[in-house]
């Protein structure tokens, strides 16, 4: 009885010392970035073999006087962090939005605490207070540079109040390197995510590309039996989706939009079918001839262009950001402009090749095993350093 306790116990202590703690302050706006922590938590459990677990804040349950006080004062309660890594005796945290309630506080307590700490950058919130590079002139911007985020102010590109701009630029000039500096790796979602926030000035080193996770694929495509364009997508100004409607009504084909959001469209000139479920998003993809990621901000990655294609859709895209990476050159084209979107888009509309096509690559850059190698390699950049 004493051995087996001892053995349980052992194997007790093996388990837990490769536990991998994720934080992430949920946005008040959902999004790709809550899915893609959904999806790296699996990845960590079923690829790596390791447990995983998730210390979560909820921007939604916090008051904007509050969220401002978190924001200058670099985070709240860092003990919580503290306690969570020894509790579960993590050896990884694996820091997602810190922003406003963890901070570099929380990064500092995980240390402190006896873990090693990722600090996984979604977006370009470093520098920029909106973190799009996507300015309140409608223009991809690169304005803010360093710690001088004063343009961001003058722009007012949080759309808020002139406070919540100050705020935001105070926090990000005064915790942007306290931040960085104690993150033992960064983890970004593509070369062109990296390359951007050096050209934003942002004091970055040990840098490891990690893609995000498709879990299914596509035996063929369909397309060639499409009836219809799709757009999925959040409903903002950067997103482009005008431009897709526009290029839709010139190419005369029928547009289907899924998503929602503040930004006003004209809804009748397209199918607006709002937000939906991933089970309805595979249904529209399955019916689909065609993807649309008509972006005009710098994407760090292009989760709707990488799923579409795992279904075999043929895709065309704006020619930015992390997109050019994803879709072939054949599918892509300048941002903004619904013209030579047009004629990408009869082209490749319902190509059963380009849908094959468009399968391999999603495979190759995006399947499980892919991305496990890669967020492997920062789990270990971060342990030796």
């Amino acid at each position: 009885m004493i051995a087996a306790v001892k053995a349980i116990a052992a194997a007790e202590s093996r388990f837990a010392a490769h536990l991998v703690l994720f934080l992430h302050n949920r946005y008040r706006t959902t999004g790709g970035e809550e899915r893609a922590v959904e999806e790296l938590l699996t990845l960590v459990r079923e690829e790596l073999g390791e447990e995983a677990e998730l210390l979560e804040r909820d921007s939604a349950q916090l008051g904007r006087a509050r969220a401002a006080r978190a924001l200058l004062s670099g985070g709240l309660d860092p003990d919580d962090v503290a306690q969570a890594v020894r509790r579960t005796n993590a050896r990884i945290v694996h820091v997602h939005n810190v922003w406003p309630t963890f901070g570099p506080k929380a990064l500092r307590a995980a240390k402190d605490a006896g873990a090693r700490v990722v600090l996984h950058l979604h977006n370009y919130r470093l520098v920029c207070a909106v973190g799009t590079c996507f300015n309140s002139h409608g223009e991809d911007c690169t304005k803010c540079h360093g710690r001088n985020t004063l343009p961001g102010v003058r722009l007012n590109c949080r759309g808020a109040s002139r406070a919540e701009a100050l705020t935001y630029a105070a926090a990000l000039a005064a915790h942007q390197r306290s931040l960085v500096a104690h993150a033992d790796a960064i983890v970004v979602p593509s070369r062109a995510a990296a390359q951007r926030l050096a050209a934003l000035g942002a004091p970055v080193t040990n840098v490891h590309v990690v893609g995000h996770v498709v879990r299914e694929f596509a035996e063929h495509s369909k397309a060639e039996n499409g009836s219809y364009a799709l757009v999925a997508s959040r409903l903002a100004p950067e997103k482009g989706i005008e431009i897709a409607i526009e290029a839709c009504e010139q190419a005369n084909i029928d547009l289907v939009v899924a998503g929602d959001g503040p930004h006003p469209l004209p809804r009748d000139r397209a199918r607006f079918v709002g937000h939906v479920d991933r089970e309805e998003l595979a249904r529209l993809r399955a019916g689909a001839a065609l993807a649309i990621v008509p972006s005009r901000s710098h994407e760090t990655y292009g989760l709707a262009a990488i799923e579409a294609m795992a279904a075999g859709v043929p895709v065309v895209a704006s020619d930015i950001g992390a997109l050019g990476e994803i879709v072939e050159p054949e599918g892509l084209v300048p941002p903004n402009d619904p013209h030579q979107l047009a004629e990408a888009t009869m082209r490749r509309y319902g190509d059963p090749g380009a849908g094959r096509r468009a399968i391999e690559t999603a495979r190759r850059l995006a399947s499980p095993h892919i991305v496990a190698t890669q967020l492997s390699a920062a789990y270990q950049a971060a342990s030796i350093t």
